[in-house]
Formats: C-alpha cells, structure tokens, sequence
C-alpha cells in the first residue's frame, strides 16, 4: 500500500482523497490544513505533524499559488515526493526560486492531468500512431494557460527550449449560463474578454491558444481541439488523412459510453476507437467516474507508481515549470501587444 497526505482541504484537494478511496493500492493518510474541521481524512496542524504520525510516502499540495513553493520545499527538504498542484509557483521569479531549490532533487511531479482525460488520450494516441504523419500545430480552445500549453507541449513533444509568443485580446458580450458548481439563472450578456495567441517553438512546430473567460463552465463555448499533421489533421472526434495516392479518408473517433437505452451496465465510460483500433480504454470501470476524475485518478496511480520506483516520472517539475513560463508569456504579450520570446531556462 502506498500513502499520501494532501495540503489544502479545498474543492481540489477534496477530489484527491475521496478518488484515493476507490483505488486499489493507494491510501490517503490525512489533510494538512490551517484550521481544525471535520473531513473524511484524519486531519493535521503542519507537514512536520503529518509527516511525525501518518509517514505518508508522498504529498500533494493543493493550496494557493502562493503558499505552493514554500510547502514544496519544506516537504523536499524532509525528503519526501511531491505532486504540486498547478501552477508550481505564481510568477517568472517564483520558478526560477522554486527550480533553484528543487529542481535537482527529482522529487517533485506537477499534477497536470488534461491530457490523462479519455477524450484527450485517445486523441494523443490517434496522433502517436502516425494517422496524420508529423503533427506540426496544434490549436486549443478549451482550458486556459498552462493547462492549454501543456496539451500544445505534449501533443507536439515540443520540448523546453524559446518560444516566441505573439497574443491579442478581445472583450464581447457573452451569456454565462455556469459556474464551477451552479447554474447563474442570469440571462443577460456580460462582457467577456478572448485571448488568442500563436505560439512558435521553432523547427515547424506551432500552437495556437484561445481562451474565453470561463470557457471550462460556459456550455455556450465549444471546447475545440485540432492536430495538424504531414499527412492529414485530426479535428475534435475526426480524422482525414492520405492513406494512399489520390486517396483521402475520413474517420471518426467514437466513444462507448455504457447505461443507454437497453445496456443495463450502468452509465460508464469504456473505450475510444478509431475504426477497429482501441485507442483508449476506461482503467476504472465500473466507477462511474467522470472524465477529469478518471484523469486524476490516473495521475494519482501514476505518481504512486513512481513513488515505489516501478514506473517513469509522470510530469516532472521541469515541464509544469516551462508549461507555465509560457503561459506567464501569453499574459505577458496580450497585455504589452509586443512579442515575447521566452528564454533558455535552468530547467530545459
């Protein structure tokens, strides 16, 4: 069995102790938290008290962008894992503290979970397949900085080397019908601001960002997500590529969701395919679990598999940390309109 505390007792730290709870393997020994208060985990005053009575193997931060770095070093410093929830640190100097601290230690991972999501995995598995050859630019509209750059990153294995980022802003009226936990019953258009940015990191290989105030909640944005590749282009749920001269095709990617109709299995994910090809596989069945919890729950394991040495790194504090110097960068050039190219960090 291998154990883990969380800091924080917010929504998101809240999400890592009750799906430990349907892992096999994996155990939640506790909460740090600033106050005392009823959870469904045994609760502590410090990391030092945590550490001193439920010796979890590893932690997860899940606290303010802030107090992230402190509480990373102090649990590095008693030589424990880390999974940091993001961002690893708020701003372009806090990284570069933090990496000067940490980085070499290899002992932190950052709980970067977007492309751990079915939909998202199998469409990272449709590009490593080669169905559109050499992907070459991938355009996100869905979640917001360095979420949305570390899908651009991994989809592209762009590396932690310059980009170039152009960025623009745009404020229109906008409906927002959701919130994180609640309908907003409110009819009326707000303005919301739209920022786009391309993103160049050099060798062919481009990104392009778009993000509209709360496009996470807002059911009135479609999340997009488009691959373009050597020999075709992958759009959301569909491919079209060359499969032979004079030949283009294309293919849907089609999710088996159990519970409609007559299938009596209960409402689940089960797999994504291409054609006859299994390109994703539900590793929780039977949990009812939604996407960003089957995602987590995936980091979870993966992390606690590397913990016990078994398994890779399952994002190491150099990509979160570069995931999010590019974001900083985003910001930076919409709100300058001037290009910002990022420089050779410590930790590419």
């Amino acid at each position: 069995m291998t154990s883990f505390a969380v800091v924080g007792a917010g929504w998101r730290a809240e999400m890592f102790w009750r799906l430990a709870g349907g892992l096999e393997g994996l155990d939640c020994v506790g909460a740090v938290v600033r106050s005392p208060r009823e959870l469904p985990v045994p609760t502590f005053a410090s990391l030092a008290e945590c550490v001193a009575e439920a010796a979890p193997d590893f932690v997860v931060t899940a606290v303010p962008w802030n107090v992230s770095p402190g509480l990373i070093v102090e649990a590095v410093e008693r030589g424990l894992p880390v999974l940091a929830e993001t961002p690893p640190a708020p701003d372009v100097a806090g990284l570069r503290s933090l990496w000067s601290a940490v980085g070499e230690s290899g002992l932190v991972q950052v709980a970067e979970q977007y492309l751990l999501m079915p939909s998202h995995a199998a469409r990272l598995a449709a590009v490593r397949l080669g169905l559109i050859g050499t992907p070459t630019q991938v355009q996100v509209s869905s979640t917001h900085q360095y979420h949305a750059v570390s899908m651009i990153r991994g989809i592209l294995e762009a590396g932690r080397g310059p980009v170039t980022v152009r960025a623009s802003r745009t404020t229109a009226p906008l409906v927002d019908p959701l919130k994180r936990d609640a309908w907003t019953d409110d009819p009326d258009p707000k303005p919301a601001t739209t920022t786009i940015a391309t993103l160049d990191f050099g060798e062919g290989l481009s990104g392009v960002y778009d993000f509209t105030d709360n496009q996470w909640h807002n059911q009135l944005r479609f999340r997009r997500l488009l691959v373009r590749g050597s020999h075709g282009e992958l759009r959301d749920d569909e491919v079209v590529r060359l499969t032979e001269p004079r030949t283009i095709v294309r293919t849907p990617l089609v999710r088996r969701q159990t519970g409609y109709d007559l299938d009596l299995d209960g409402f689940d994910t089960d797999t994504i395919t291409y054609g006859g090809e299994v390109l994703y596989r539900n590793p929780y069945p039977g949990r009812r679990w939604m996407d960003e919890e089957i995602a987590i729950a995936t980091l979870l394991d993966a992390t606690a598999a590397w913990v016990r040495g078994t398994a890779p790194a399952p994002y190491p504090l150099a990509d979160g940390t570069q995931d999010h110097l590019i974001a900083l960068a985003v910001e930076e050039a919409a709100d300058t309109d001037r290009t910002v190219t990022t420089g050779s960090e410590p930790w590419a």
